[in-house]
């Protein structure tokens, strides 16, 4: 094993995160060195050299990715030195008290932007990569005009972070029309809008461009993904919490948009990387580690933030009611009758089928419009009744997330009919500034007990802490995606362990889902479309067998 020596480098090997925090004790002892020495030394690169020296190995033997070097002695101390540099000026400039892991988040964009043009910061969701990235524009200031790029939704979000975080900086919304683009501005617009105005944006040489939740620029053939490499910008960085979520080459989509020299060869990269990597080997994928090192900052909570409380996962399966299997069995034998197709046409109808089983496993009056008397008909939503019912009693508030609109709306009415609780729904039709009410209304000490959510709408980018319980009342073909709403209450902030109820119908398709999801091979897409067109392809038989109630579980 080698020491790594470029000191000109950024990169650190092993956990970045920890980095300022764990040589302290001994730069401690090196300092008790250096004091005794009775020269005086010339500049900082002298001092650290001199208390390198002194730094015991088991300060830095930092082992790489692949196992093949550890980080110099010289390189950790300036990393440490550096780091607390960014502290003192952060703790000026930033209205914010920065955890030691967000303010090397913050060193450690500097220097990779400084070396590579670009950064990947993909630490897990809840870590607060949101004020890391704030830090990071506020020292960029006065190079020009800055820009984020993030889901609609989060929009609002970020405009009132730049502002209660960095007064110092003029934050803009922008959604079309003339851009007030000039040193000192940041510029936050959705993701919807560049795609629809990512000429106008291109106008303008923006000295940082970030791209929140960035796997939504994951397929790089996409207009989104496209428009987004057009803009001039000097600095790109991009945050995701999930930067692989079942494909590699969504890696690669992300590092091209950020560090193009570095990664500029999508086919090097999956002969190189991709393919032996799916052909299980060990080796290749501890050298992707390594390749990825120097632009790609992936932290997780049992890393930088061990005062986070646990989050305990449960997952309930739920009887089908009479209704709902005579329901299930009919819509089921119909769809098989009329035939699934060929083509396209399969795959619409096997939508059509499939979005109605799952609507029948959540109620059956969703599919048939019969919604007089909502209790006793479903038996996942009465299991959610029952959890809702004791997380009441004991004064715990509780979010709910659906994939659909309709479920969301109903549950808010049995919660109002079975609790007389007015429950928020926190859904894509609502405007900025309804959304921002809904979240502040619920992190408020007296707020709602019981919040109800969109998983597209906000399974991403809020904070809502209040909350200590999660259910998940149906379920997504991706874990990572539930991963990511779960994550809206286990952040930074939170005091107790969260739990997380994931409810699934008991032999349903759902159960296919689920073992997926145990399998971790869930399908790569936010939406249902992957999924969807991976069932499209398989033939009747086994499609039927898929989707057909298992009556012996």
């Amino acid at each position: 094993m080698q020491t790594r020596t470029t000191q000109e480098s950024p990169r650190v090997t092993g956990s970045p995160g920890d980095v300022a925090d764990g040589p302290a004790p001994a730069v401690g002892a090196a300092a008790n060195t250096v004091a005794a020495e009775r020269e005086p030394l010339s500049d900082v690169a002298d001092l650290i050299r001199l208390r390198a020296a002194a730094l015991p190995i088991a300060a830095h033997a930092v082992p790489d990715a692949a196992g093949t070097s550890v980080v110099a002695a010289e390189r950790a101390l300036r990393v440490l030195y550096e780091t607390q540099a960014v502290a003192a000026e952060l703790a000026v400039a930033l209205k914010a008290e920065l955890r030691p892991y967000q303010v090397r988040g913050v060193s450690w964009l500097r220097e990779t932007v400084a070396a590579h043009g670009g950064a990947v910061l993909a630490d897990e969701m809840g870590l607060g990569k949101t004020v890391q990235t704030i830090g990071f524009l506020h020292g960029r200031a006065a190079s020009g005009p800055q820009l984020v790029v993030c889901p609609t939704s989060l929009v609002g979000n970020w405009a009132h972070e730049i502002d209660r975080f960095a007064p110092g900086l003029r934050v803009t919304v922008w959604r079309g029309g003339a851009i007030a683009a000039e040193a000192g501005t940041v510029v936050v617009a959705g993701y919807p809008t560049l795609r629809l105005h990512g000429h106008l944006l291109g106008e303008h040489r923006w000295a940082t461009t970030v791209f929140d939740e960035a796997q939504a620029l994951k397929n790089p053939r996409t207009q989104l993904a496209k428009a987004a490499r057009t803009l001039d910008a000097e600095v790109r960085v991009a945050l995701t919490g999930t930067p692989v979520e079942n494909h590699l080459e969504e890696l690669w989509a992300l590092l091209n948009l950020v560090a193009p020299r570095l990664f500029g060869h999508r086919t090097q990269f999956r002969r190189r990387f991709v393919r032996p990597i799916q052909e299980g080997s060990a080796s290749t994928a501890a050298r992707l580690r390594d390749a990825i090192e120097p632009v790609v900052l992936a932290r997780k909570k049992a890393q930088v933030a061990a005062s986070l409380p646990a989050k305990i996962h449960t997952d309930l399966l739920c009887d089908l009611t009479g209704e709902q299997e005579s329901l299930y069995d009919r819509l089921l034998d119909r769809a098989i009758d009329d035939g699934f197709g060929s083509g396209a046409q399969r795959q619409s109808r096997v939508l059509a089928a499939l979005t109605a089983l799952k609507q029948v496993c959540n109620h059956p009056g969703l599919v048939t419009g019969e919604l007089t008397e909502l209790a006793g008909r479903s038996g996942k939503l009465d299991l959610c009744a029952d959890i809702v019912a004791n997380n009441l009693e004991l004064g715990a508030p509780t979010l709910i997330f659906t994939q659909y609109r309709q479920t969301g709306e109903l549950l808010v009415r049995h919660l109002a009919e079975q609790f007389e609780v007015a429950a928020p729904f926190f859904h894509g039709g609502l405007d900025q500034a309804e959304r921002a009410a809904i979240v502040h209304g619920f992190q408020a000490a007296e707020g709602p007990p019981v919040l109800v959510l969109s998983l597209r709408a906000a399974g991403t980018g809020l904070t809502l802490t209040r909350a200590a319980d999660v259910i998940h009342f149906d379920r997504w073909w991706n874990p990572a995606v539930e991963a990511q709403a779960s994550d809206r209450a286990h952040r930074i902030g939170q005091t107790r362990t969260v739990t997380v109820t994931t409810l699934t119908s008991t032999t349903t398709v759902e159960e296919h889902i689920a073992r997926m999801h145990d399998r971790k091979s869930a399908l790569s897409d936010l939406g249902d479309s992957a999924g969807i067109a991976a069932l499209a392809r398989l033939d009747d038989d086994q499609l039927i067998e898929i989707l057909r109630r298992k009556r012996g579980n």
